[in-house]
């Protein structure tokens, strides 16, 4: 019998659950490389990739993969993948678009509670033997608030879902949404992201990382939203001109910022990593323990289609594809 062979090009190194769902048609390997160009020499061997975040696929390696018939985002995002390269040569790229839904949602509520209120500040001044209960002074009640969000899809619109009960006014954008989206989840639709920046107290961002998405928040809209307004971006690093958002706190135009996501990955920017006024965490808000085990199954069973020739489920680069090497989505086939 015929074995495949599904690489496993970044991020993670123990593939035992990968086995338990593959291993009775494929050979699961995972390379561990932190490197685009490190993956070239091995293109040839794929089957099938299940990749993470580590590394990006692009023409290079592409051009070598003559037996692949499809890469396997493991996670939302898929700018780690060129998709025209891709689609030029039959290969589907497809992703896992719903895996961490709640968990990204939390993280969002969390820093929004976490930064006006100075939760980290107070921790550590108590942590290093001092006791300062002034440091809340001038945090904002979050009841009648207005919180804005960049992108209405999944973990939006559950981010949209945990702050209603909050009692926070909540405002969207997202020219994709379908109509009655608003209607749907009792929320308000603006139509332009400078409104939505100029009435908002804290904005959040949920949108994919596309070029028209890359800085949509520099130093222009950044301009637009209120001096005692907040940001929270657990969407892709580039969706937020850092140097600009750096510039907006230290000139007091923003009151804060939280960043799951920076660019680059670690931030490089001693001026980021260190200001006081933004709370950071290292691209975590996709984790839990549940969540993880949950993308990691829909990343394999999406391999196994591909390898079996079923119908994919998740697929991303259909406007790109030509000759495709497996089946296409029944509506989309159609």
């Amino acid at each position: 019998m015929h074995r495949y062979q599904v690489l496993v090009p970044d991020y993670l190194t123990d593939v035992e659950w990968e086995k338990s769902l593959l291993g009775d048609i494929a050979d699961i390997i995972p390379l561990a490389l932190t490197r685009n160009e490190e993956f070239v020499p091995h293109a040839h061997k794929a089957d099938a990739l299940l990749l993470y975040h580590d590394i990006g696929i692009g023409q290079a390696a592409i051009a070598r993969m003559d037996r692949c018939r499809g890469i396997v985002r493991c996670g939302v995002g898929f700018n780690n993948v060129d998709l025209a390269a891709a689609g030029e040569r039959g290969i589907l790229v497809c992703n896992v678009p719903d895996y961490g839904t709640e968990d990204v949602a939390d993280h969002a509520i969390m820093m929004l509670l976490a930064l006006p209120r100075k939760l980290v500040d107070n921790h550590n001044v108590i942590v290093s033997g001092g006791w300062e209960p002034g440091l809340i002074f001038g945090a904002p009640r979050m009841r009648g608030r207005t919180l804005g969000i960049i992108g209405c899809g999944r973990i939006g619109t559950a981010t949209a879902l945990r702050a209603k009960p909050m009692g926070l006014d909540i405002l969207f954008f997202d020219p994709f949404a379908r109509p009655g989206t608003d209607k749907a989840l009792g929320l308000t639709q603006t139509h332009s992201l400078d409104e939505l920046l100029a009435k908002s107290d804290f904005v959040t961002l949920h949108c994919p990382l596309t070029a028209k998405t890359r800085h949509i928040l520099n130093a222009k809209t950044l301009a637009k939203m209120k001096p005692t307004a907040y940001l929270v971006n657990t969407a892709r690093g580039p969706c937020v001109d850092n140097d600009a958002l750096v510039e907006a706190l230290d000139q007091n135009h923003l009151a804060g910022a939280a960043l799951d996501v920076t660019d680059p990955e670690p931030p490089v920017s001693v001026r980021l990593r260190t200001h006081p006024k933004i709370l950071l965490t290292p691209h975590v808000a996709y984790y839990s323990d549940k969540g993880f085990l949950e993308m990691r199954t829909k990343g394999a069973e999406e391999a196994r289609r591909l390898l079996l020739g079923e119908p994919v489920r998740n697929l991303v680069n259909r406007a790109h594809l030509k000759e495709p090497r497996c089946a296409l989505p029944e509506l989309l086939a159609e």
